[in-house]
């Protein structure tokens, strides 16, 4: 395994929700991005997150790692959960909601 992914597999051990995303929560470098942290900050839910626009090896490792192609990447308790699109329609259609919960993640802004 590579030094990213051997970050990665850590990253992702250590935080219930880990972000890998283009830019930070405060400012993301594209809407992609930014739509997840968007539905992640409505939910209330606590994340860490990685921009990988600061590390070349982490934004093809993050990409090997899942076998998925873009950025942004959500993982949940070492799940790998999706993308922007697939966590938009799990939000819209409620099921992010339980997705979450049913992990134990605390969701602040949903009762």
């Amino acid at each position: 395994m590579s030094q990213a992914s051997d970050q990665i597999a850590k990253d992702i051990a250590e935080n219930d929700v880990m972000l890998y995303m283009k830019g930070t929560p405060v400012f993301p470098q594209c809407g992609f991005s930014a739509a997840v942290v968007h539905v992640l900050s409505e939910l209330g839910v606590k994340f860490k997150s990685a921009d990988v626009l600061k590390d070349p090896e982490l934004r093809q490792g993050i990409k090997e790692f899942s076998n998925w192609p873009t950025i942004p990447q959500l993982y949940v308790k070492g799940e790998f959960v999706g993308g922007c699109d697939i966590i938009k329609e799990m939000f819209e259609s409620g099921e992010l909601d339980t997705f979450l919960k049913d992990k134990g993640i605390t969701l602040e802004n949903v009762q």
